[in-house]
Formats: C-alpha cells, structure tokens, sequence
C-alpha cells in the first residue's frame, strides 16, 4: 500500500481530534452529575415538591457557572472549568463542545408548531368579510387535510376556483389601506400573489425570530428551532426541558408587542436603594449581636444620603469593593446616569432582584403616583454578563396606551449619518395614539419603552417634537443585526398569527437515563460478541480487524461531538448497527484473502490482491445502503434524522478503517516476518468445498416466497391490516408506568367508557402502558391537551398510588417515576404529510437503487432482480407484521421508526444482493468457458461464507440490542430481525434466480460476456 506514512498522520489527527472532542462530553458529563448532587444535598426529599425544587436548583448551578466571572486585568473573564495544559476552557465552552443529547436520551420535549396562515392573511385583509375571500380560506381548510402543498397555496387554488369577477386587489381584500403603498386596485391576481407570498414569509420569520428569542431566554441545553420549508411549520427540539407546561406556554401564546412610557433613574433610583437598605437591615438581624455591631461599623449605609450612594455606584466615589456585596444584597452594580436605564444588575440575579422589588411590602413604600410602575429587563448582550432595568410607567388595567397590532410595516434601515435604524409605519388608529405619546415625551424629555414579551428591545427619546401620521424612524447606537433584529420584533406584534402544536413528543428525564443506560448495555454486549467472534473465525487478523472496528467507534462519536449532532436513541441504534455491518469489509477483506491464499499465492501477494479485489464490492455494498440512509435523512425528522446521520458517518468512518487502518496493521505485522493464516484451527476449511446447486433449487424458493407474500397481502388488505400509530392517523399517546402489574382489558373499558375512542398496550413490562386516543384529535390547541391529560389522570387515579397529585403524575412519583414517562401528539393534517413523505421515501429509495444497479452493471436484469428483492422483502416484513402485532408483549406499530427500519432493511438487502452480483461479474471475467448457471452457482458458493459472516455478526448484534435495549426500539429491532434474515435469503433465492431467469432469454448471457471480452481488451 503506497503513502502509508500519509494514512498514519491522517489516522492520528483523527484519533486525537475525537479524543479531544469526545474529553468535553466526559467533562460536561462531569459537572452536571456535580450539579446534581448539590442540588440532592441542598433540597432533602421530606420537602414538598421536592423533585421540581432540585430540577430549579440543578439550573441556577449551572447557570451560575455561565453567568459568573472574574477579573482579569481591566477584564470581566467567565470562570475556566476545564484546564486542557494548551487552553482552558468555561462551562459555557465545555457545554457547546460536548455532545448533543437527544430527546429520548435526555427527556425534554419536541414540537412542530403550526403559524396559522390563515390569521396572517385575514390580518392582511383587514379582517376582510368580503364573502368570496372568507369562502376561499374556508375551502383552503379542506384542500389541506389531502394536500402535499402550503396553505397558501391551497388558498389561491380556492380563490381562483370561485373568484368570479372579485380580484385580490380588491378595496374589500388586499387593497386596503394597510397595503395601498403596496397593491394597487389595477394590480392582476399574480402580481398581488408575489407579494401577498413575501408578507406571508416576512410573518413568518418575524414568528420564528420571537420564538428563538424567547427559548434563548429559556435556557436549555442546545436547543433546535428551524424552519421546515415554506409549510409555516417550526421545528423546536428542547433536549432537558424539565418544565413542560412552561416550553408549551412559551411558544403558544402570541407575541406581545407594547409601547410604554417610561421613569427615569433619578424618579426611582430612591426606591431600589430603600429595597437594598432594608436587605442590609434584614441581614444584620440574621446575626449576632457581635457580628451585627462589626458589619455595622463597617458596611452601614447612610440612610440619609440616598445621592451619595448612587454617587458611588456611578463611579463619582471610590469604595471598597470588599463591602460592597454587604452594602449592596440587591446586587446594584451601578445606577443609569438620567435615561431610561435605572440600574444596572449581574444577569444571575435577575430573579431575586423582582422578587425583592415587587415584593407588596417594599412596594408599599412607593408614591401614590408610582404605585402601578413595572419593573422590566432590556437585552442581555453576548458579551456581557451584566442587564439593564428598566422602570415601565403602567396602570390599574396592565394595558398599554400602544400595542403591536397598530404596526403595519417594520424595516431596517439608516439614518442621516448613515446609522442602522428602524423605520415603522402604523395604521390609523395607532398613528394618532403614537402622535400623542410621541408629544408627552417630547414635552417631558421622556422616552418610550419597545417591549416585547416583557423584554425592553429599545427606549428611543423624541427629540424633533410630535411624531405626526405613523411615520416614525427609531436610531440610536444600533449595530446592523440589532437593527434588524428590533425590525423583526416590531413586524412580529402587526399581525395575529396564533401557533399551534400540531406534533409533539415528550419524554421525561427518568426514562430517558432508562434509555442511556439500557442503550449502553446492548452496546458493549453486541461489541462484545463482535470482537470475539472476528478473533473466534480469523484468528490474528481478526485481533487486527477488532482494532480497526474499536478505532471505527471512537471515530463516529467523535465526528457526532464535532459536528454538533444530536445522538437519539434511534442513533445508538444506527451505531450499534454499524458494528454489526462494519466488520462486512473486513470479512469480504479476508474472504478474498483465503481464497488467494487457497491459490498457492505468497502471502503479502494474498494480502495484496485480497484487498484490491473486495475493493469493488465494499465500494458497491456500502454506496447502496449509504444511498438509502441518505434518503431516510433528507425525509426523516427529529430522531430518524439522527438514525440516518449516524448511519451514514458509520458507513464513511467504516471504509476507511477496513480500507486503510486494518491493512496498516496487517502489513506491520507481515513485514515484521509474522505468519496470518486468516483462519483458527475450527473454521481453516470452513465453508471451503461447499457446493451447493442453488438455481436448481430457485422453483422451490419462489413457491415458498409466493405462499409468503400471498398470506401477507391477505392480511394486509383483508385481515387485521397494520396497527397504524399516530404518526399517520393522528392522536395522543402516553406511556404510563403504574406500581403494579396492570389489566389492559380493564384499563381499556374504563378509558373507552371516557374517550370513546382508545387502545391501551403493555410496552416494556406489564407496569407500563401505552395508551392512544382520537378524542379530541382535531384540535391542537394547548387547551384541549390539557384536557385529554387530565381526564386521562382522573381516569387512571384508581390504579395509581393513593394520594398522587396530578403534578407528581406528570413529572414521575418516587425512585420508580410512578406516573407519566412519555406523551406524543400528532394532528390529523401532519400525520397525512408524514404517511405521504413515508411512502415517497420507500419509493424514492427503490428508484434511485435501480438505478445505481443500472449503471454499475449495466444490465437492467441485474436492477430488476435487486428491486424484486427488495419488495419481496417490504412485504414480508409488513405481512409479518400485520399478522404479531396484535399478540406481541411490544408495540408494533407502523409509524417514522418503522418507515426507518424499512429503509435500513433495503439498504442491507441490497448490500447482500451486490455483493453477489459483483462476484457473478467478476466470474464471467475469468471464467469466460464457464455456463451460465454454473458461473451463478459458483458465484453464490464462493461467497456464502461472508454472507453468513455478516448476516450472524448483524444478527447477534440485533438481538442483544432487542433482548437489552430500551423498550421503545424493540418494534424498529424486531423489523430489522426479520429484515436480516428474509434479506440475506432473498439476495440468494431471489435476486440471483430472477437475474438469472431474465437474462437467460435472448441475448443477455451473450451481451454479457460480450462486454466482458470487449473490458479485456480494453485492459
């Protein structure tokens, strides 16, 4: 092998690169299990509510490790966690490093939000009743629950189809006052389309920009806020959210957008120092008398001399800055210096810092005219680890003299000395308002406060007098993203787009450890094997082959941590696969190998040409399952995304360790004058002189498959069917876990009895159920899931402990987690666009398959035969399905993680199918005397050793994952067993008699070993 020195520092560069990215996932692992056990130590289990006061207590130590810094120099630097010897790294580092948890791995919760197009186009319309335009969005409601395309596209399709003489430019639609800048009466239907499609997506961006605002402010760990194409849909993955009701609340409610008027510093400044001397007389009393006398004689503040206090503060006089946490317990960093700001505080202490200020008796202190103010936070920068606050001039009622809904239109843009600005325009109503707010603060020298969802953006002063006709230019000190930033912010408050969940999955933390740690036991059990196995049939090279496969592992989990991507369950699964599918290439290596050797070939020619020759097959194998697993990522979601995406890693880590790492290691040991036999004393003549007439036998397969396939489809279309989940028909789901063994009959008679519509299933162990109902399945509102919870409780609370609250039910009673362990949601529309997607995949896959048989071997019979197989392997499993699912201790149902197993089924049977193919062609090269079915016969034999190699090894590594894994994949485990097995017969019994059948009539077998000649020559 030629530039091995190259392959040596390639394989060390990427040893140590996923050495040090996986060191802060260990590290970060480190300080939240430290995290976690002050919290235990600090929140003792007799305490009420014990289990949420330790999730809060969890949090503000981490984020304590975030938000506090040291000083450095004339610097404020974080504090360093990690020390590397070359560089120290903070908590903050450390976290955004470490490997992303999913979901099922972590708990936390999932959501598709739904923005309501429709709100957005009746907002636009003015709130239109012209009868045409309100049909339309009615009809466009319908044409949705069949349609692969966006609602606004439905709604043009609608409105096209009854629109008579009525135009979109119409004075009663689009041509409004709102938009008259922009449509004109005379416009024609396209060109309003055009930019009814921009505001629509200007809306939504505006939306999706407020939601990632507002889960920043939530603080979680990695959070996935995208797009989903141009549907209206927001993926929000939450991975460790603990709060649930709190992340739904969230990103439901609509945005708030308000203008207020706001104090100054020296109006309020008085009132937060009397709250801070009142927190120094609260704590002198905590000590004694001695202590009490002591920290007065040095820390006391002159009650007298409110200004001089704010004069330290403000840097007018020096202090000593080891009193200043006892002079100032409200945390007082510095006051404002006149402006809206009025003090200045650590981001950490933001919540102590409301507590104490709204607390009712602190707030008795203030002047009557003071007595409604609201106390509110500006924008915490990157950088900085200090927030301003802001003092809001509010009244009896909480309602601001301006809300959002007067913005008709926001924009970045400069001003006279070519500053980013924001230029906003308002409607009517709202222009009057904002003329005479605009005055007061003129007149005053005031300014006026732009919150949104309780979070000062901006507080502008009005400088040129009365801003007339809601014209209005906001400038100031903004950098260009803040600009537009502050653009998006006021956009979001112009129109009511209300956001529905329309799919959601939650898992609590508990089950997700469940699912860590039953993942990591079918790990090591299946490597286990694998390592024993290749040493048990190759001897030495197979200690070789287990080197490279351990150096495979450490590759994948690096490359997840530097990628940034999020490992699922369903992702440990493709890991645990790979192991299983990755020692292929080193068995087709060493299979090639014994046969050059059984040649009386030398052995570093064996070595040699054994690894040139499997060259062509591992590329073909490995390209035809990538091919699938590369669909599966571009039509999954969520964790089918991250099966496929380790799927893919472990297919490009796995060549390049069989390729490369596993020959470096052989040729050391063979030029160091070692002997490898590729064999132990047991399998030496292994499958050597087998010799079995396999085509003679394709009559007896085919009635087999046939009687197969038969009692499949009988069932499919007129026997039980599938059990199809939730993914494709919509409704909720739960899996409960009770501290008894349950009655699935007489829990699902009492939740009929208050659904009328429920399927109750054991999963895992007959503690736990899995129940699905429709009732209420067309409404995704938050409202209707806090009812479909809640009666789910009531029903359920005679079979739960006695005494369980409804909040203990959610978040899991007890060491056992007694209660609520998993939900999803899925609405009827989103379940149709995954059924769809689901079947576009499958097909998708078998195209693009055969198509790359096609090319590769240039013979359509060679395509026709893979793809045969390949549906005779599809409808084998659902028929298998179809006939267990009702009886089998797990579910089995047809949902995203079945349409994944699918896939990878494909992808496996295909690898097979090549595999042989690749020998059949390469046999017409050397045996051109050869018949035709002798050439396939050999063809088969030759390589059944490998086939049974990798079809055990896959095998035993599926059921260790089956037999010890979690709960929740053993219906995508289940489908790949039955893959494996009716795949690797398949290859054999179907896609080789079938090539053979077509080929066999007319000319092929001639063509075919005529273009064999035609290649020779050409060589």
């Amino acid at each position: 092998m030629q530039n091995k020195g190259i392959i040596k520092l390639f394989a060390l560069l990427f040893g140590l690169v996923s050495i040090y990215q996986l060191s802060f996932t260990f590290k970060a692992n480190q300080i939240e299990d430290t995290a976690e056990q002050a919290a235990v130590a600090k929140i003792p289990q007799t305490e009420e509510d014990y289990q949420s006061k330790r999730n809060l207590e969890e949090v503000r130590y981490l984020d304590s490790l975030k938000t506090t810094k040291i000083q450095d120099g004339e610097k404020f630097e974080p504090i360093e966690v990690y020390d590397l010897g070359l560089a120290e790294y903070s908590y903050t580092e450390v976290e955004n490093n470490a490997m992303n948890l999913g979901l099922d791995l972590k708990g936390g919760i999932n959501v598709i939000l739904q923005i309501s197009v429709r709100d957005i186009l009746e907002g636009l319309s003015g709130n239109s009743r012209d009868p045409i335009f309100n049909k339309a969005l009615d009809d466009a409601e319908e044409l949705q629950k069949d349609a692969q395309e966006s609602y606004l596209e439905s709604f043009f399709r609608a409105f096209d189809a009854i629109k008579g003489d009525t135009k979109l430019a119409s004075p009663d639609i689009f041509a409004n006052r709102t938009l008259s800048d922009e449509i004109k009466f005379d416009m024609s239907d396209n060109e309003v389309k055009g930019i009814i499609e921009t505001k629509i997506d200007e809306s939504i961006v505006s939306a999706f920009e407020v939601l990632r605002k507002r889960i920043d402010k939530f603080g979680v760990t990695s959070p996935n806020i995208q797009r989903l194409g141009n549907s209206g849909r927001i993926l929000l993955e939450l991975p460790g959210a603990k709060d649930i009701e709190r992340v739904k609340d969230l990103v439901t409610k609509t945005a708030q957008l308000q203008f207020w008027e706001t104090y100054k510093t020296e109006e309020v400044a008085p009132y937060i120092m009397e709250v801070n001397q009142a927190l120094v007389e609260a704590n002198k009393k905590e000590d004694t008398q001695e202590a009490s006398d002591e920290v007065m004689e040095e820390t006391i503040v002159d009650q007298d001399s409110t200004s001089n206090a704010i004069d330290e503060l403000t840097g007018q006089m020096e202090t000593d800055s080891t009193s200043v946490e006892d002079a100032y317990p409200l945390g007082i960093q510095s006051f404002g210096r006149g402006g809206p700001v009025i003090a200045v505080f650590l981001a950490k202490d933001k919540e102590k810092v409301l507590e104490h200020l709204n607390d009712p008796k602190n707030r008795a202190a203030l002047p009557s005219d003071m007595r409604y103010v609201k106390f509110a936070w500006g924008i915490q920068q990157e950088d900085s680890e200090y927030v301003d606050l802001y003092a809001i001039k509010g009244n009896r009622d909480g309602v601001p003299q301006l809300s959002g809904a007067v913005i008709s239109d926001a924009r970045q843009d400069y001003d006279q000395v070519s500053r980013p600005a924001v230029s906003m325009q308002m409607d009517a109503r709202g222009a009057k308002i904002w003329e005479e707010m605009t005055k007061t603060a003129y007149e005053t020298q005031g300014n006026i406060a732009i919150v949104l969802d309780n979070i000062v953006y901006s507080a502008p002063s009005v400088s040129t007098g009365p801003i007339a006709g809601g014209n209005s230019q906001i400038s100031g000190s903004f950098s260009l993203t803040e600009a537009v930033d502050l653009a998006n912010v006021l956009r979001a408050g112009k129109l009511p787009a209300s956001a529905q969940i329309v799919q959601a999955d939650e898992v609590g933390p508990s089950l997700g450890q469940e699912a860590i740690d039953s993942g990591m036991k079918s790990f090591l059990i299946a490597l286990a094997f694998v390592l024993l196995w290749m040493v048990f049939y190759y001897g030495k090279a197979g200690g070789f082959a287990d080197i490279a496969l351990l150096f495979n592992i450490l590759l994948i989990f690096g490359v997840l941590s530097s990628l940034g991507a999020v490992l699922t369950l369903p992702g440990i699964a493709g890991i645990v696969l790979t192991i299983g599918i990755s020692v292929d290439a080193n068995v087709l290596i060493f299979e090639r190998i014994r046969e050059e050797l059984a040649k009386g070939k030398s052995q570093k020619e064996s070595i040699k040409d054994g690894f040139s020759n499997a060259l062509s097959s591992i590329l073909d194998a490995n390209i035809t399952t990538g091919l699938t697993a590369l669909i599966l990522f571009v039509f999954g979601t969520g964790p089918i995304k991250g099966f496929a995406t380790t799927l893919i890693i472990g297919i490009l880590t796995s060549l390049f360790t069989a390729i490369f790492i596993t020959r470096l290691l052989v040729d050391w040991y063979v030029n160091r004058g070692g002997n490898l036999d590729f064999s132990t004393g047991l399998t030496k003549n292994l499958f050597k002189n087998i010799n079995i007439d396999f085509l003679r036998k394709r009559k007896i397969a085919y009635v087999i498959s046939g009687a197969f396939i038969v009692a499949s489809l009988g069932s499919l279309f007129f026997g039980p069917g599938l059990d199809q989940g939730i993914d494709f028909v919509g409704g909720r789901t739960y899996q409960v876990r009770f501290d008894q063994d349950m009655s699935v009959e007489e829990v699902k008679n009492d939740l009929y009895d208050v659904f009328e519509s429920a399927e109750v299933k054991t999963i895992g162990g007959p503690n736990q159920l899995k129940i699905s109902t429709k009732y209420l399945v067309e409404d995704s509102s938050i409202e209707a899931d806090e009812k479909v919870q809640s009666m789910l409780f009531t029903t359920l609370q005679k079979y739960l402990p006695e005494g369980m609250t409804y909040q203990e039910f959610l978040e899991g009673s007890g060491d056992q987690k007694i209660g609520k362990m998993l939900s999803s949601k899925v609405s009827p529309t989103i379940a149709d666009d995954i059924k769809k997607s689901s079947i576009w995949a499958i097909l998708g896959s078998l195209v693009v398959v055969f198509l790359y048989i096609l090319l590769r071997f240039k013979k359509w019979q060679f395509s026709l035969g893979a793809v045969a197989a390949v549906f005779h392997d599809v409808l084998i499993v659902l028929g298998i399905y179809s006939l267990t699912w009702r009886f089998m201790p797990f579910s089995m149902e047809i949902d995203q993680t079945f349409i994944a197993a699918i896939l990878t089924v494909i992808g496996y049977s295909l690898n097979d199918t090549v595999v042989v193919f690749d020998r059949i062609r390469e046999y017409f090269n050397e045996n051109l005397g050869w018949t035709f079915d002798t050439t396939i016969n050999k063809s088969i034999n030759s390589t059944i050793s490998r086939t049974l190699n990798t079809s055990l090894t896959t095998l035993v590594v599926l059921l260790a994952m089956f037999l010890f894994g979690a709960d929740s994949l053993k219906d995508l485990l289940f489908a790949l067993i039955v893959g494996v097995i009716v795949g690797t017969y398949s290859s054999v019994f179907i896609a080789t008699p079938i090539m053979y059948d077509t080929a066999k009539k007319g000319d092929a077998t001639d063509a075919l070993k005529k273009k064999v000649k035609e290649d020779v020559e050409e060589a």
